[in-house]
């Protein structure tokens, strides 16, 4: 979503993605919120998520206990990813759905694992 947002390499793979299928988790939307913030204020910030609801990226904010313990059996699993990238595998499974990401770091070991699919765009 930074990359998109910042007009970044990679940005016109994710500015392909189908509207109906755009989910974000609310933990994920945070980490936009709070990299906007630092680097160019609140209002920034507050642009950048009402950004992402614009070209139709929607919000889910499930936090039901089956959707924590599903997250926190990801993380306690993969161990070197973060908490935040968890909740976006879990709502990605959930959804059946695909991750677009910049971020290796992260989500190279869970792209090769069947049950994911992770796509990177650069």
């Amino acid at each position: 979503m930074v990359a998109f947002l910042r007009d970044e390499p990679g940005a016109d793979i994710v500015a392909q993605a189908p509207d109906s299928q755009s989910y974000a988790h609310t933990l994920n939307l945070c980490e936009v919120f709070y990299d906007f913030y630092r680097a160019a204020g609140r209002e920034d910030a507050l642009r950048a998520v009402a950004d992402l609801a614009r070209v139709g990226v929607k919000e889910n904010s499930n936090l039901s206990a089956e959707t924590w313990q599903a997250a926190g059996t990801i993380k306690a699993t993969l161990r070197r990813i973060s908490l935040a990238d968890c909740f976006a595998l879990e709502l990605a499974g959930r959804f059946q759905s695909l991750i677009l990401t910049a971020n290796h770091h992260e989500f190279d070991a869970p792209a090769g694992q069947a049950m994911y699919k992770i796509r990177f765009i650069r």
